[in-house]
């Protein structure tokens, strides 16, 4: 199944973007050019409005009875329907009664409720000629001209206007809607072409290194020279790299048995110490009298051993120790811890307690109830071997300077040949007596 891409997602968002702002840019247009089209014709009625008040005002002078002075009106009001200033207009009398109209399908027709309503007003000497009747199904409006004379109002003229041809205001709207349309399409294309090339480019970069790495190539770097963050996210990717190396390293290094660090990764975080010119003590292990156990009772019986101190240093750093403290496992019986100088009492005698308790469980009644078990020694005789005990031998640079692992292990032995001669668990630091 075929995954959207995320070029393809900023496509269709900027399609989408697109399509709304020529939408609502659209929508405001035509209600501009819409109300600016009423606006006008609105005045231009007004005025024809005006003129027809006008021409009332010098008919009503005229010695001519009321009914021809109306017809002289309507005359008016016909031209202006012939020339499409008007869209029709009727004349009705007092009793709501067309007896004239520019339409003459309706001329003897009866008002409507509005028509009578404006016809009582005007009788009364109410004004309500000047509030327009809006049909907006129709596209017209219309406004009221009571015919008063002699201080009578005895007819009503009411004529229509058109609110104008919409269809022309929508005409007005395309050109600039399309216009704005290709400059929103133009923007938006080069502002893909920019998002392509400053996220995208870099997002496919990572992608293609990842897979990279993911083939077991760990020193495949990204370069992403943005100057904002996918730069600093391009550093903190590499950075991770390094540290998968790093992690690949330690992992190949490691004991199989313990899973703890080897010899290399054991040197570097001793010679990183020292180069950062840190206070540290190295604490070495050599399990007394675990040959002949192993020779007795088996490799296995060994192994457990072996596993069972590798838990005993990992637990001493959990409880006894700090985040930066170390243990590795140089091989067979012999693990080293790194801790500070203030910790590394605490850490030895945990181990030690520990280890006391512990190393009982791995012996059988029999030879506890002894306190030795018998095995061939070195040279090949018999001989009797107490319970294994564990001796430390701790290697510090808090009263001088340490220059060197090689330094470190040449201490070190030379203190464990020291914590051997204790015929219990021990913890011997240099120029210090057993604890």
């Amino acid at each position: 199944m075929r995954t959207i891409t995320l070029k393809n997602r900023i496509i269709v968002a900027l399609a989408t973007f697109t399509i709304v702002i020529i939408c609502v840019f659209i929508a405001i247009q035509l209600s501009h050019e819409i109300g600016m089209v009423r606006k006008s014709y609105q005045s231009e009625a007004t005025h024809v409005y005006l003129s027809v008040v006008d021409s009332w005002e010098n008919i009503k002078p005229l010695e001519r009875p009321l009914r021809d002075k109306v017809t002289l009106l309507y005359k008016r009001l016909e031209k202006l329907r012939n020339s499409k200033t008007i869209v029709n207009a009727y004349i009705f009398n007092k009793d709501g009664k067309i007896v004239l109209a520019t339409d003459s399908a309706i001329e003897g027709g009866k008002a409507d409720l509005k028509d009578r309503d404006t016809i009582r007003k005007a009788g009364a000497d109410i004004d309500s000629s000047g509030e327009p009747v809006i049909d907006e199904a129709a596209r017209m409006f219309s406004l009221y001209c009571p015919l008063r004379d002699k201080g009578r109002v005895d007819y009503v003229a009411r004529i229509f206007f058109s609110w104008g041809n919409i269809q022309k205001a929508v005409g007005q709207v395309y050109k600039p809607a399309f216009t704005v349309g290709i400059l929103i399409v133009v923007a938006n294309v080069f502002l893909s072409l920019f998002l392509s090339r400053l996220v995208i480019g870099p997002i496919r970069i990572f992608n293609e290194v990842a897979k990279v790495i993911a083939s077991g190539r760990l020193d495949s770097r990204v370069r992403v020279n943005t100057g904002d963050e996918l730069e600093e996210l391009g550093d903190t990717f590499n950075l991770m790299t390094t540290e998968l190396a790093k992690m690949k390293e330690r992992a190949e290094n490691a004991n199989p048995l313990t899973k703890l660090p080897g010899n290399i990764v054991i040197m570097e975080e001793v010679e990183k110490r020292i180069k950062q010119s840190l206070k540290f003590t190295v604490i070495y292990c050599d399990l007394d009298n675990f040959k002949a156990f192993n020779d007795k009772y088996g490799i296995h019986k060994g192994d457990d051993a072996i596993t069972m101190t590798g838990d005993i240093f990992r637990e001493a750093i959990r409880g006894h120790g700090g985040e930066d403290d170390f243990v590795g496992h140089e091989g067979g019986d012999d693990f080293l811890l790194l801790t500070t100088p203030e910790r590394a009492k605490a850490v030895a005698k945990y181990i030690i307690a520990e280890f006391d308790k512990r190393v009982r469980s791995l012996y059988d009644e029999e030879d506890l109830s002894r306190g030795h078990i018998v095995a061939h020694a070195r040279d090949g005789s018999v001989k009797q071997f107490p319970i294994m005990t564990i001796s430390l031998a701790g290697v510090t640079n808090q009263h001088h300077e340490i220059k060197s692992y090689a330094e470190v292990t040449n201490i070190a032995a030379l203190v464990k040949k020291k914590a051997k001669k204790e015929p219990r668990s021990c913890f011997v630091i240099e120029d210090e007596p057993p604890a």
